[in-house]
Parts: structure tokens; C-alpha cells; sequence
């Protein structure tokens, strides 16, 4: 499997525990305030994000769907909701977020319809063509192993079946981007520090953002595992990228 520059990059720079394990105490630690910051650092606009990517599911009508790196349940609740399908298996590797996620799942009665469980997304539990879709949001880059990740991916659709991810990426335009970098560098992590008392999670956001392999060289990670029809559209000046692909 390859080695891509984010899979080193690390939210602990001093720890000398492996990625995965150093993303999960850090998604411990900021858990209970995650929702409120997503909202208030995004001004609300992920929301939008969220619902143009699941649409891109509407298609195929998929009864089972597994969301990998589902955190709090957010994007499972809202796929839930828009899809109806039979079931939802929300996997994550953080205890503290799927503690959240769960209390979410059952105050919107979906505890019959959405599962999360805890797992690691680059070795997942799941026998092969389990599922008819899966879906990610913004969980990609947190991959210690990103090709292996979605490999795994591959592994658990059924043939016809479709991957949806949702993703940040870098703006193109000169003034944007300038902006956005200072949104990033300066305001993100100083006000993820004031809220959650991290200012480590919302730096290594913006690390992770930088040198993940974005547009058409995340595209061509999907094509070396096997997915076909494989494409990307990026939203809102560049901000964050769907990226689709078919098995």
C-alpha cells in the first residue's frame, strides 16, 4: 500500500503512539462539544454539504448502509432521514463520540434503524459485499492508512454499489484561498482551543487539510482499488470536495 504525506501527519506530534490511536483520544477529548463547533466554525454550511452528498445515493435506493468514521451519528442520522433505508452501521474508532452518537440515535428514536459500534475503518468487520453503499464524512483524512482505508471500503460493497465521500479540500481562487488559509491557521484552532479546550484538534485539522491528496489524485487512489465511475465536484469555492465512485 502506498504512503501518502497525511497518513504521517499526527494531532500528538510528541506522542509515540500510531495516527489511529492518537485520532481517537483526541475525538475522546472534544467529543462533547464537536456538533456545536462543526456548526459554528462551518457557519451551518456543512449541513448543505452533507445533503447534496447522500442525495448522490438517491439512485440506487440502498437498504443497507455503512457509515464509516461516523463520530456523533450526524451524517447517519441525516442519511437516515432522507433515504429511509432498512439499516445504518455507523462505525467509528472513538469511545467518546459514539457515546454522543448513540445518545443523538436514540433521542431521534432510530435506535431500530441506525447501529453504531466501535472499529477501526481501515480493518473492518464486515464480510465481503455486505453493504449496498457506504458513505464518509469528512473521515478520510484521518486514515492512517488512506489507500488501505478505502480498499476496505471496496471490500464490504456489493457489486453496484456506490461509495460516497465527502471531504475537505483547498480552495483554488488566490483571494479565497488566502482567506481561507487564515481562517484555518489563525481563527479555527483559536476558538476550537476557547470552546472544547483543544486547540490541538482544530490545529491538526488544518495540517491534515494541507497535504491531503485531494481532487483528481484522491480520485485516482479510488481507481487503483477498483471503483469505476469515479469522479469528484468540488462545493463552495473549493472548501470541501464529493467524491463518488461505483464497485
Amino acid at each position: 500500500m502506498s504512503k501518502f504525506a497525511h497518513d504521517t501527519v499526527t494531532p500528538y506530534r510528541h506522542s509515540d503512539k500510531e495516527k489511529k490511536q492518537q485520532v481517537a483520544e483526541m475525538f475522546d477529548d472534544v467529543a462533547s462539544k464537536y456538533d456545536f463547533l462543526n456548526r459554528f466554525l462551518s457557519m451551518g454550511i456543512d449541513q448543505g454539504w452533507r445533503k447534496k452528498a447522500i442525495r448522490r445515493l438517491t439512485s440506487i435506493k440502498p437498504q443497507s448502509i455503512l457509515d464509516v468514521a461516523t463520530g456523533t451519528g450526524d451524517f447517519a442520522i441525516m442519511t437516515y432521514k432522507m433515504l429511509t433505508p432498512g439499516k445504518i452501521t455507523g462505525i467509528d474508532i472513538s469511545k467518546g463520540m459514539l457515546e454522543v452518537g448513540r445518545e443523538k440515535v436514540a433521542k431521534e428514536k432510530l435506535s431500530a434503524h441506525i447501529e453504531m459500534m466501535e472499529g477501526d475503518s481501515e480493518n473492518l468487520p464486515f464480510k465481503d459485499n455486505s453493504f449496498d453503499a457506504v458513505t464518509v464524512s469528512f473521515g478520510v483524512r484521518n486514515f492512517q492508512n488512506l489507500e488501505k482505508g478505502i480498499a476496505e471500503m471496496y471490500r464490504i460493497l456489493r457489486p453496484g454499489g456506490k461509495l460516497v465521500i465527502l471531504e475537505f479540500s483547498r480552495p483554488k481562487n488566490p483571494v479565497f484561498k488566502l482567506l481561507y488559509r487564515i481562517y484555518m491557521q489563525v481563527v479555527t484552532p483559536n476558538v476550537g482551543k476557547m470552546i472544547s479546550k483543544s486547540k490541538t484538534a482544530y490545529q491538526y485539522l488544518n495540517d491534515s487539510i494541507m497535504v491531503f491528496p485531494e481532487r483528481k489524485d484522491f480520485v485516482t487512489v479510488m481507481d487503483g482499488v477498483g471503483f469505476t465511475g469515479t469522479s469528484y465536484e468540488a462545493l463552495t469555492m473549493g472548501i470541501c470536495c464529493i467524491y463518488e465512485g461505483s464497485k
